[in-house]
């Protein structure tokens, strides 16, 4: 089976790119031009290039099954709007208009739970079938909204959709430290000094979600959505499973939510100044106070999704980011230099 992989070098996407290797598929990486590409060049033929060109991807996205569309800006800031709409907006229109012009069979697009309009606390979230930005909250979130809706509502009955909606993504090779694996880092370097006291999300495991991906092309219906949720875990037991893990004190700072969402306009400004990986913005907190209970099970029955113990994903995550970003010396943990 021969299929594109866009965004390749992103956390999901070189987990993604594994994983289809080993399952025989033929790939093709599209991948940002000066993007590290060690981690998936054992697997792929890799392409460098931008979604945002036309004429490139006409020229690439052809002769394949499968395209599988990754490509995006994740962003929790107030920053980047401008960027966040080109890319997961007028980017997937290119990914879809090329999908059809060249005669593509299934298009299979990584959109997020937070494309789905958030229910009362209390109800389990499932699929939908419409998606509206004045929905949603959040400059990433009401860009997904829009990407969703337009590859839903695409309109070649030649080209079969596939969507999938991952909720929080953690878990090893996350080689761009994604927000996720910078708690690990800041809980290591002594940076988390307290915590959210209600603050809580679900989170999944990426090499699940890859899975999850791939059963998606292999087993979904056109026109489908699938949620690949996980587990739902609050921020003071992701603190204490890693106090558990590395045997160092646990976290006891808890912080009101008023507090800290009153705060987070300004720690988004301290991490802007210091040029740090934002934590604890103002959406960030607000994420942290929603409805985070979403449903599986759609996936589960007709995909096949499968997803591991939370507490193991944790466990390989801190392992992982030990290993590729942190040296030890002297009990404290310093940044690695990693080569560009």
């Amino acid at each position: 089976m021969k299929c594109i992989v866009t965004g390749a070098t992103g956390h999901i996407g070189n987990v993604l790119v594994r994983n289809l290797f080993e399952h025989g598929y033929e790939i093709k990486a599209i991948v940002m031009p000066n993007d590290r590409v060690e981690m998936i060049e054992p697997f792929c033929n890799i392409v460098y290039g931008n979604v945002l060109d036309f004429d490139f991807l006409k020229r690439e996205i052809k002769n394949v099954d499968i395209v599988f569309h990754l490509a995006g800006i994740v962003e929790i800031g107030t920053g980047k709007k401008k960027l966040i709409f080109q890319v997961n907006v007028e980017g997937t229109k290119n990914i879809l208009q090329v999908c059809q012009e060249n005669k593509i069979k299934r298009l299979i697009y990584t959109s997020s739970v937070h494309a789905i309009p958030e229910l009362k606390k209390g109800i389990v979230q499932k699929e939908v079938s419409y998606f509206d930005p004045k929905l949603v909250k959040g400059y990433y979130a009401k860009s997904k909204a829009m990407a969703t809706n337009i590859v839903l509502n695409q309109n070649d009955s030649s080209l079969e959709i596939v969507i999938v909606h991952p909720s929080g993504v953690i878990g090893p090779y996350d080689y761009k430290s994604s927000h996720g694996s910078q708690v690990f880092i800041d809980y290591l370097r002594g940076k988390l000094t307290a915590y959210p006291s209600h603050g809580a999300y679900n989170f999944v495991d990426v090499r699940d979600v890859a899975d999850g991906i791939r059963l998606a092309a292999e087993k979904g219906k056109n026109k489908a959505c699938y949620i690949l949720s996980g587990h739902e875990i609050t921020v003071k037991e992701w603190l204490q499973e890693l106090s558990k893990l590395t045997g160092r004190k646990p976290v006891k700072t808890k912080l009101a939510y008023w507090f800290i969402l009153a705060m987070s306009y300004f720690a988004e400004l301290h991490y802007k100044v210091l040029k740090q990986k934002p934590l604890f913005t103002h959406y960030s907190v607000m994420v942290l106070q929603s409805n985070c209970s979403f449903s599986n099970e759609l996936a589960k029955n007709e995909l096949g999704f499968k997803t591991r113990d939370i507490h193991e994903t944790i466990k390989d995550t801190l392992g992982f980011v030990e290993n590729h970003y942190l040296e030890k010396k002297n009990n404290q943990y310093f940044l690695r230099k990693l080569a560009k």
